[in-house]
């Protein structure tokens, strides 16, 4: 009997991904393969979503270990042979990649990072296909950035004194250490973008990457207009070790009796799944025990789909912070991604979500990160090498199984970040907050004029590396593999 058989297989990738060979049962027979080759192989065939998709990950593809051996062997490095098994790298997976040294992705997943603490938008500057300018759309706190009184809405054109194109723009900003040269927006005192133009000045600023962990709660604020109470929260990454910080947010707002929530997430990339259901459950807090989001795995896992669920406890056992709304608003942009999303398609079954800003991303698929062990977890992993690998293993659904469109969420209300008045965040008079509130103390929607409107062609996220994910914790894939092993 061919002992590429399911049953078989998954039994022995689970329990032995950890070998440096391929062994044989019919005849004990050890031939030689790359140790990493084949974890990322034995890795990729058991989790990766498309691996239908993929005739190399089939169960059945090899019929001897020296077919096995000889594929490993044929590729030059284990990047190689991962890209090899993606599926559609450009259109479907853009998101699963491999890293050499899993103590910094693990860095990256928690919030640590390097970054000079300053965010911005790139637009080309009006009347040209060519030439381009920033503007500070965040600071992070404690930061070179701060540190620097850099603030939101200003604007720079020059990096080391050069001017930006868009031939050069990588380079300059991707630099660990680099000058900003400020310069001002003239609008010339019309609506229309087309006779604006970009005045260069005098003062310059530098920055210096360093070390930096960053508490995704940036900003809380509770407006009163009208009567109306309203709690303002921008959010900027669905992670975990900061969910406690989160719930306190939202004790803050519960205890000050907030009637609306503007949801400010604009500029979150995503993070972890299980964040993001228990976001949704300080939110609501009616639902508790129902679905939130679903995970899909690849046709050899469907068993093993797991549900996430309003839940009334944090997973330190401390008791979440409920509002019990039935209505929120979403600030959203291009760099709201993944998690982000999610939050908008799952809670829209339960109450009404009203988006305002730009379209989202588009990313429903999650990732894990996959150890060389024996259950792919951390614990018990290959002292030979520091590899893992972070590849989508799952579709994301909401409980009616809708998914979110790779062309991204569409708002309710579309409004473009205005580089000549970015506003401050959590001032009632900033543009996207202001059609929010517009809408709660007002009938019907916010109106504007599209006069003007000018969308960035790129943000500093381009230079962060992954930095839009979806991830399962690790103990959601616990409890698969462990399901795995008891079918099998």
């Amino acid at each position: 009997m061919n002992r590429f058989t399911l049953n078989a297989f998954l039994v022995i990738m689970l329990l032995g991904l950890t070998t440096s060979c391929f062994n044989d049962d019919r005849d004990d027979n050890l031939i030689l393969a790359s140790e990493i080759n084949d974890f990322v192989w034995k890795g990729m065939n058991i989790v990766y979503l498309y691996k239908d998709e993929i005739p190399d990950l089939a169960n059945d593809r090899f019929s001897s270990d020296q077919e096995y051996a000889d594929y490993l062997n044929s590729f030059s490095t284990p990047e190689d042979l991962f890209e090899s098994v993606i599926y559609q790298r450009q259109t479907v997976d853009r998101f699963s990649w491999i890293v050499d040294d899993y103590i910094a992705l693990e860095q990256l997943l928690s919030g640590v990072s390097e970054k000079n603490g300053m965010e911005y938008n790139l637009y080309f500057t009006p009347g040209s296909t060519t030439n381009i300018f920033g503007v500070v759309r965040l600071v992070l706190p404690n930061s070179e950035a701060s540190n620097q009184n850099l603030v939101r809405g200003q604007v720079f054109d020059k990096i080391d004194g050069i001017g930006l194109t868009i031939d050069n723009y990588i380079s300059l900003l991707g630099q660990k250490s680099y000058t900003i040269g400020l310069a001002t927006y003239n609008d010339n005192g019309t609506p229309e973008v087309d006779d604006d133009s970009i005045i260069s000045g005098s003062e310059s600023v530098i920055l210096v990457e360093a070390p930096y962990t960053e508490n995704p709660v940036f900003k809380t604020n509770i407006i009163d207009v009208d009567g109306e109470s309203i709690g303002y929260l921008m959010y900027n990454g669905f992670t975990s070790n900061f969910d406690s910080q989160l719930n306190a947010a939202f004790g803050d707002f519960a205890s000050n009796n907030i009637q609306h929530l503007v949801l400010d997430l604009r500029y979150n990339p995503g993070g972890s799944v299980n964040t993001a259901s228990l976001l949704g459950s300080m939110i609501t807090g009616q639902f508790n025990g129902q679905v939130f989001a679903r995970l899909e795995y690849n046709s050899d896992l469907q068993a093993n789909n797991f549900n996430y669920v309003f839940s009334p406890i944090l997973d330190n056992g401390s008791a979440v912070n409920s509002l019990n709304l039935d209505k929120i608003y979403v600030l959203t942009t291009g760099s709201s991604a993944s998690a982000s999303e999610m939050i908008i398609n799952s809670m829209s079954v339960y109450i009404d979500v009203v988006q305002i800003g730009t379209n989202t991303t588009g990313k429903s698929q999650a990732s894990i990160t996959v150890y060389d062990s024996p259950n792919l977890q951390r614990e018990g992993v290959n002292p030979n090498h520091t590899y893992a690998m972070q590849p989508l293993v799952a579709i994301t659904v909401n409980k009616n199984n809708q998914v979110v469109p790779s062309s991204g969420l569409i708002p309710t209300t579309e409004l473009v970040e205005n580089p000549n008045n970015y506003g401050v965040l959590g001032n009632e008079d900033e543009p996207l907050l202001a059609a929010a509130i517009a809408d709660i103390i007002g009938s019907g929607r916010f109106s504007f004029s599209t006069v003007g409107q000018i969308k960035p062609f790129a943000d500093s996220d381009k230079f962060i590396q992954h930095i839009n994910e979806m991830y399962i914790d690790n103990e959601t894939l616990k409890i698969t593999t462990e399901r795995i092993k008891l079918n099998y």
